[in-house]
């Protein structure tokens, strides 16, 4: 990709006879920081995979409506951050749990039971402490802290206003803080 311009390698994905090529090198580009940005919403890789999965058939059913308004990574991080969020949504209902619920124990069982998962006792805490956000604030938090996105490029992604998601970053933090407020490690 980094041999063309976004608007050249856009064209490449929408001509019938580059598309593939095209594609191979998006997933090959974003695989790797989208895993993480779902993994830090959804919070099991299986999951994440899954969702991942997800958003490229979406990002390569849907390229076509894609106008260029915003950078493509941008476009894509919404579609991925969209799959996830109904992802949590349908795991929430099928749990029967409230929608405006923070995730509970059972997920913390599952995030914990996970392979790919090896935390030691400060990782815990934080993904305990995670856990217990509201989803909003989970997201924000997990977009800033651990994935080091701007604050203008999460309020892009997640469709907010940058006071608003800084606002949001600084709750959940201040949450967070408080998780380890009496810990000894």
């Amino acid at each position: 990709m980094s041999e063309y311009s976004e608007s050249e390698f856009v064209a490449h994905l929408l001509h019938p006879s580059t598309r593939e090529k095209a594609f191979k090198a998006l997933i090959n580009q974003y695989k790797e920081p989208l895993y993480w940005h779902i993994r830090g919403i959804v919070l099991i890789h299986e999951d994440a995979d899954d969702v991942l999965q997800n958003t490229f058939v979406k990002v390569y059913r849907n390229i076509h409506a894609f106008k260029q308004k915003s950078k493509l990574y941008t476009w894509i991080f919404r579609i991925a951050t969209n799959e996830a969020l109904s992802y949590v949504q349908k795991m929430k209902k099928i749990q029967g749990m409230s929608l405006d619920s923070p995730l509970i124990s059972n997920l913390e069982k599952r995030l914990i039971a996970d392979p790919y998962f090896n935390p030691d006792q400060v990782e815990q805490t934080l993904v305990h402490a995670m856990s217990q956000l509201p989803e909003q604030q989970r997201n924000i938090f997990s977009m800033r802290y651990l994935q080091e996105m701007k604050f203008k490029e999460i309020a892009k992604i997640l469709d907010l206003s940058i006071g608003g998601v800084k606002s949001s970053y600084h709750l959940a933090q201040k949450k967070i803080k408080i998780h380890f407020k009496d810990k000894t490690f």
